[in-house]
This record gives C-alpha cells, sequence and structure tokens, in this order.
C-alpha cells in the first residue's frame, strides 16, 4: 500500500462512517453503472453535507448528478427550507437516480431535470446561494459564464476535479485532451476573475471552492 493510500485509509477509520443508503449507492453504482468512478464517494459527499450545513443555502443547483452521491450528501445539509436543483443530461440514469433519493428520504428536497445543462440553465429563473460544477470538464467555463449572475452577492460556487489527476500540470496537452484543457481554462479563468475569491482544495480530485464577492 502507498502512502496516499495509507492516509486515505487513515482518514476514513477517523472519520464518521458512511451512511449505508450512500454505501449501497456507491456499491451499485460500481456494480451497474458505467465510469463508476465518477460517483463522489463518502469524503467528497461529508464535505458537501458540511459545506451546506454551514453556508445554509436557501437554494442550490448542482451541475452532474451522475447517480446522485453527490446530491443526497447535499440534500441532507439543508435545513427544512432548502431547495435542491439538479441536472443531468443521461437519461438512463433517471430511474436509479429517483430510486435512491427515495432511499434516503430527500426526493422532496431535490428537483432533478434531465437535459443538457447548457440548455437547461438559462431556463432557470432562481437565485442560488451555492452551485456545484460537476459536469462535462470541456464545458465548465460556460457553465461558469451562464450560472453566475445567478448567483447571490456571497454566494458560493464549488467545482469538481480541477485537478484532473494531475493533468493540469503537464507541460504537453494532447490536441484531443479537452478535458484537461478546459480544467485548465477554468482555473484560469477563476484566477484571474476579479469578482470572486478562491482556494483549491486537494481533496480527491481537487476541489474549487470560489465566492462571489
Amino acid at each position: 500500500m502507498d502512502l496516499n493510500s495509507e492516509l486515505e485509509k487513515y482518514i476514513l477509520d477517523h472519520s464518521c462512517p458512511e451512511d449505508e443508503v450512500l454505501a449501497d449507492l456507491h456499491r451499485q453504482t460500481h456494480v451497474k453503472i458505467y465510469h463508476p468512478r465518477m460517483v463522489s464517494g463518502h469524503e467528497q459527499g461529508k464535505l458537501l453535507e458540511f459545506l451546506v450545513r454551514m453556508i445554509n443555502p436557501s437554494q442550490v443547483l448542482e451541475i452532474g448528478t451522475y447517480t446522485g452521491y453527490s446530491a443526497i450528501s447535499i440534500a441532507r445539509g439543508l435545513s427544512d427550507q432548502g431547495k435542491l436543483t439538479t441536472i443531468e443530461i443521461n437519461d438512463e440514469l433517471e430511474d436509479f437516480i429517483r430510486g435512491y433519493f427515495k432511499k434516503a428520504g430527500v426526493e422532496k428536497r431535490i428537483n432533478l431535470l434531465i437535459g443538457d445543462a447548457l440548455k437547461v440553465i438559462p431556463e432557470l429563473n432562481e437565485q442560488f446561494d451555492l452551485v456545484f460544477i460537476d459536469g462535462e470538464k470541456d464545458q465548465y467555463c460556460e457553465y461558469y459564464k451562464l450560472i453566475f449572475e445567478k448567483v447571490k452577492p456571497g454566494g458560493f460556487i464549488l467545482a469538481d476535479n480541477v485537478l484532473w489527476s494531475g493533468k493540469v500540470i503537464e507541460k504537453k496537452i494532447r490536441d484531443n485532451d479537452y478535458f484537461t484543457k478546459g480544467i485548465r481554462e477554468f482555473n484560469t479563468l477563476i484566477n484571474s476573475d476579479i469578482r470572486v475569491e478562491n482556494i483549491i482544495l486537494p481533496m480527491r480530485d481537487g476541489l474549487n471552492l470560489i465566492r462571489k464577492k
């Protein structure tokens, strides 16, 4: 076992255990769903829940539901008045997602929208206290531009996978590596945007925590 694996095990051993529904969701995602590494997992899920509890948002937007792990984590951190809108482009996942929302008892706090986020976001009329970006990596800049005016002043934007397995620091990027290019462009955009302040957390694959001034 390498050092990173040992540290991850230590972190999990000394953190509160994973919820049974989320643990089952994690297992079933790996058994039944394509690209299971996309699931958030316990560490990030618990961090999202804690951040939501601290921020206490009334309206949250998630871009990229996948199988619903992060959505359930966010919903569990919401107050009784809080609402999460989550967008997933893959309609084949809808029944799986809704089934676990119901098992987790959070279905009434979540509005699941199936469709292309780039088309859905302009139709949303809500103002959000928190946005979690975890969709197509080459579209992060477009998501950001679309949601920025929908985020309240003092609100937060979280962007997942911003270290992209370390590829963001590679000197040479293949011409067809659109995801790495997209993530690097996004990180540069955020770093140069005077309307926000940010910090990148090295959790899992990197989480960019952004606050709108």
